[in-house]
């Protein structure tokens, strides 16, 4: 514990990390939230697995590990998967839950393809490619980071500012046509935003459960309100939390990934919300069915009372 403290108050590089997998967690959290409501959440998977090829490409093309143009190449195939899903629903009898498992597959299966290709290479065995499977924060440097922080800024604050459009095209589709917004455009922009938050997350969390960062703040948040503005607060703090202190237990031994730790918090915080919430958690639901029976009970008890003393 006290290793873990002086890395948090005196090592900057660990400040950075922590700081970029909050922001992170805010944004997967507050994306996550809209993305449950309009059913797009495995949206979010398929764009995660489909990065993967993006990032062999890019490095296939440059020959070395440079962030910036792995998450570009992240980027494109994100968003091509994205837009193949979409493609696929639209023109085709196939279901949209069909047509992502068909993206996944093509795109995941293609990217693994590259991964063994670039492993092979002489340099390949030695990029850390490997490290965008499960996560590994604490393989980021400074500049890496920042971008990473940067970009998860910049998606919280777009998110606020569109906020109001963007619930009203959740819940309304044609009230929002109605009222002149540019649904497709902002169908379009959401979109773009989901696979920015998967692909900046992916060195820190993996192409494989960064998904869950999206999904599960967002589920377990749902516990606690009937309200989209509380929810995405809530959200967002869930996935700080997930993001921090999964980094911070990564950070103990070297070579520990930092994802699952990341994952198994947001899933602790969900176990915690599906018993504990008091509207809807398991635990409050089945004590208020106790208390319900016992007063049912008392109230026939005292209905065969007066009835007896009536007789």
């Amino acid at each position: 514990m006290n290793d873990m403290l002086r890395l948090v108050l005196f090592d900057a590089n660990t400040q950075w990390v922590l700081l970029g997998t909050m922001l992170l967690g805010i944004a997967s959290g507050v994306l996550g939230s809209i993305a449950l409501l309009r059913k797009q959440s495995l949206i979010g998977d398929a764009v995660a697995h489909a990065a993967l090829p993006g990032i062999c490409i890019a490095f296939l093309l440059i020959g070395e590990k440079s962030l910036v143009a792995l998450l570009i190449g992240a980027t494109i195939t994100g968003l091509l998967a994205a837009y193949c899903i979409q493609f696929i629903t639209s023109s085709s009898i196939l279901k949209e839950d069909a047509a992502i498992c068909l993206v996944l597959s093509v795109f995941f299966g293609f990217g693994v393809v590259l991964l063994t290709k670039v492993s092979q290479s002489p340099s390949g065995n030695k990029s850390g490619l490997n490290d965008f499977i499960f996560g590994q924060a604490a393989s980021l440097v400074g500049n890496d980071v920042k971008l990473m922080a940067g970009t998860a800024a910049v998606l919280i604050t777009i998110t606020a500012l569109l906020f109001k459009e963007l619930k009203v095209l959740t819940f309304d589709p044609e009230f929002a046509k109605g009222l002149g917004l540019p649904s497709g455009f902002l169908n379009f922009l959401f979109l773009t935003l989901l696979v920015a938050a998967v692909v900046i997350g992916i060195q820190a969390v993996g192409v494989i459960l960064m998904a869950a960062l999206l999904i599960t703040p967002a589920v377990a948040a749902r516990y606690w309100t009937d309200s989209l503005g509380k929810m995405v607060v809530i959200s967002g703090v869930f996935g700080a939390v997930s993001g921090m202190t999964g980094t911070l237990i990564s950070t103990l031994r070297v070579g520990l990934a930092t994802g699952p730790f990341i994952v198994v918090t947001a899933t602790a915080l969900f176990i915690v919300s599906m018993l504990f919430a008091p509207q809807r958690g398991i635990i409050p639901k089945w004590v208020k069915m106790i208390l319900r029976d016992k007063q049912i009970r008392q109230q026939q008890i005292l209905q065969q009372q007066k009835g007896s003393g009536l007789s």
